[in-house]
């Protein structure tokens, strides 16, 4: 049976065989800090993993602990990482962060429902905070979430993995340079086909919704940076195949997004097939397409001119020695704050309403 996972790992086999670069600029073309960022995981899941592995080949950042309901797991990324049982937090426990100088971030990997109370948590116990997407279920909490941790004098980053990816740099840095000229179109499509259906992405209570929630949200966010502009109204319709499954939460979704200077992007989404994953930008001088677009390497580009060559990285690696540049040395981060995560959330609901209103224009407000 297909899973996320498995689909995960599918579409990642064949970097195995590319060759790996640290970064786009060679990772350690970062400015140096006086020592290392200390990360501790909440929610100890695949994902969370996956970045913990990543994070071997970053030379400015660190695992340090671990928060997770399991004590099982505590104790096996505790050996694993190499970091001692006093930074090991069970969710109960979680508050007591606050005394631990050894630990500057929490990463918070666990489901969709649990991002605003994790957040919040960690802000209350002074450390910053790496989200992954989507940011939370509401926008809302989203607005909580950035609250809290202005409060708290701490730094809130969302999991944009790909505003550090080299092939994603490259269509910003086209588009900005004006060598794409006008962008006159943009179509983004991400899916997969899901498996297991008991795991807890088709359960609302924890995901908040379906493949919108989960990968819709690469399709709106490369629209946002293949524009360079956030939509003003969204049209959207949801199809489904499969009523038992799916009762919950949304299988599959097409809509189109307006932008100021006129551009419509067309996206979709769904739970419901694979090779599903593309980013074609349409401009008066050129165009250019990554597909695949948003999964986790490797990704391939084109434009008119032929192939687009960029180094093939491990995206988290290059993502948390971004994201620990930022923190540690203050730098300009790649619109990837609190403030962008609620920007996507905006439009997520803008998105549902529309599909409410039986495909209503639904105008947005930021």
């Amino acid at each position: 049976m297909t899973t996320r996972r498995n689909f995960l790992k599918k579409i990642t086999a064949t970097s195995a065989i590319l060759p790996l670069v640290s970064s786009f600029n060679e990772l350690n073309a970062y400015p140096k800090a006086d020592r290392q960022l200390r990360v501790a995981f909440c929610g100890l899941g695949s994902y969370a993993r996956r970045v913990a592995d990543a994070m071997k080949d970053c030379p400015n950042c660190v695992v340090s602990g671990a928060i997770s309901g399991t004590p099982a797991k505590l104790e096996e990324w505790s050996k694993k990482y190499n970091f001692p049982k006093t930074n090991c937090y069970s969710y109960e426990t979680f508050d007591d962060l606050k005394n631990n100088p050894d630990i500057d971030v929490v990463y918070v990997t666990s489901t969709n429902a649990l991002h605003h109370p994790h957040t919040l948590k960690a802000a209350k116990a002074g450390k910053h905070v790496i989200c992954e997407k989507p940011m939370s279920v509401t926008v809302k909490e989203a607005e909580e979430m950035i609250a809290a941790c202005k409060a708290a004098n701490v730094k809130l980053f969302i999991g944009y993995r790909l505003h550090f990816e080299p092939f994603t740099r490259e269509l910003i840095r086209m588009r900005t340079s004006g060598e794409l000229g006008k962008i006159l179109f943009v179509n983004a499509t991400m899916g997969f086909k899901i498996g297991d259906p008991t795991q807890w992405r088709l359960e609302k209570v924890h995901a908040g919704g379906g493949a919108m929630m989960d990968v819709g949200i690469y399709a709106i966010n490369g629209a946002r940076y293949a524009t360079g502009e956030d939509p003003i109204w969204v049209i959207a319709q949801e199809q489904k195949t499969d009523l038992v499954k799916f009762k919950e939460v949304d299988e599959t979704i097409t809509w189109q997004m307006g932008f100021p200077s006129g551009i419509v992007a067309n996206c979709a989404t769904t739970y419901n097939f694979n090779n599903f994953d593309r980013l074609y930008v349409g401009g008066e001088k050129d165009s250019f397409e990554l597909s695949p677009a948003f999964g986790y390497g490797p990704l391939k580009a084109r434009t008119n001119k032929g192939e687009v060559n960029q180094p093939v990285v491990t995206h988290q690696t290059v993502q948390m020695t971004g994201m620990a540049d930022c923190i540690l040395n203050n730098t300009p981060h790649p619109n990837c704050d609190g403030e962008e995560g609620l920007k996507d959330m905006k439009i997520i609901e803008a998105i549902y309403k529309s599909i409410a209103k039986n495909g209503k224009k639904v105008m947005i407000k930021y």
